[in-house]
């Protein structure tokens, strides 16, 4: 009997986690969007994925949820780039404590924040594409994986390109080279490393959710 009300107590709080996380996401949001200290068009670039992205999950949860395990993930990549976007990630005071800390040349939350670029959405390309049949375990799905993040990291780089081009000196923050010549080649680095991090961690606990959720629909 205790086991049955533990499992039923527990599914229901599987089955809030998404609307608490939602909740978080925005209490961030505004807390964090309310007096950036960055310029507010900093603080809208960097927001993009999040005032783009939460609007999709929540019109998708309903045909299409996604496990748990991912929704968390999501929401602590939002935040990063949120707080990114408060402060600019060049700024990010946590990032300035490490780099003081390790007698570093930049403050390096502008690493972490490329190092979640590739750790939650290779999982969100892999949960998706395996859901739907297109790839399936295997060697080859992790090439393809990796080479999708590459994609999103690189066209994320172009953007930045982009908006530099069309806005000029005001894209400074955006850019957060911080002086690096090799900043560019330095993201793509990280989010690789990110993906190939989420993959060896988090793959077979993945797996372990989407059987547990989509028995049925699993190839």
């Amino acid at each position: 009997m205790l086991f049955r009300i533990l499992s039923k107590e527990m599914s229901m709080t599987a089955k809030r986690l998404p609307a608490v996380l939602l909740l978080f996401i925005t209490a961030a949001f505004l807390l964090l969007g309310f007096a950036p200290k960055a310029d507010r068009f900093t603080w809208f670039m960097e927001n993009v994925p999040v005032i783009l992205g939460v609007p999709v999950l929540i019109y998708t949860h309903r045909n299409f949820p996604l496990t748990n395990l991912l929704y968390v993930l999501l929401a602590l990549h939002g935040l990063v780039l949120m707080i990114g976007g408060h402060w600019t990630y060049a700024e990010v005071p946590a990032g300035h404590w490490v780099k003081d800390w390790l007698h570093l040349a930049r403050n390096p939350y502008d690493r972490l924040g490329h190092l979640f670029q590739g750790f939650a959405p290779v999982l969100l390309f892999r949960e998706v594409l395996f859901r739907k049949g297109v790839l399936k375990a295997g060697s080859w799905s992790v090439v393809v994986l990796l080479l999708m993040v590459l994609g999103l990291s690189a066209a994320y780089e172009l953007l930045e390109w982009q908006t530099a081009v069309w806005t000029g000196s005001s894209a400074d923050a955006f850019l957060g080279t911080q002086g690096d010549p090799w900043d560019t080649q330095w993201d793509m680095a990280c989010a690789l490393i990110g993906a190939c991090l989420s993959l060896a961690t988090l793959a077979a606990p993945q797996d372990r959710h989407m059987a547990g959720a989509w028995p049925h629909r699993m190839p």
